[in-house]
């Protein structure tokens, strides 16, 4: 099996307000989408974010935990400390909450955080050195 992801789905609540987040306030482009059922986002060269409706998504994989910070995180890198800083801006101006704002890492890195609609936490980053190779465009 190759090392790959494909898609990341996350089960939200309303699809709709999902959509108004990630397309209409943070300007992503949707690349498929139902009503009320997925909106999916196009996120790299073969990788997929996908919003699905939480009730579709647990008639197929089951129930999920509700209540609380959902155990995981989602990173958007960035080539600049500037940069967390605009995104984490435009993040807030599409109503996002803002976890914390850019702050320099004890591994010498730059993040901040904001969460979406459905508490999802977004990592911006600035990684210093050769990680940024690997995930930068």
């Amino acid at each position: 099996m190759d090392a790959r992801i494909s898609f990341v789905t996350l089960a939200v609540d309303d699809v709709a307000r999902s959509r108004r987040f990630y397309v209409d306030g943070l300007g992503w482009a949707a690349s498929v989408e139902v009503a009320d059922e997925v909106v999916m986002i196009r996120v790299g060269t073969h990788v997929m974010l996908s919003l699905w409706n939480r009730a579709d998504f647990e008639a197929e994989v089951g129930p999920t935990a509700r209540g609380g910070i959902p155990p995981v995180t989602l990173a958007h890198n960035v080539a600049t400390r500037e940069e967390v800083d605009a995104v984490l801006e435009t993040a807030r101006g599409a109503g996002a909450d803002p976890v914390t704002a850019g702050t320099e890492r004890a591994w010498g890195g730059y993040t901040g955080y904001f969460a979406d609609p459905d508490g999802f936490r977004w990592e911006v980053a600035w990684n210093p050195g050769p990680l940024a190779d690997i995930v930068l465009p």
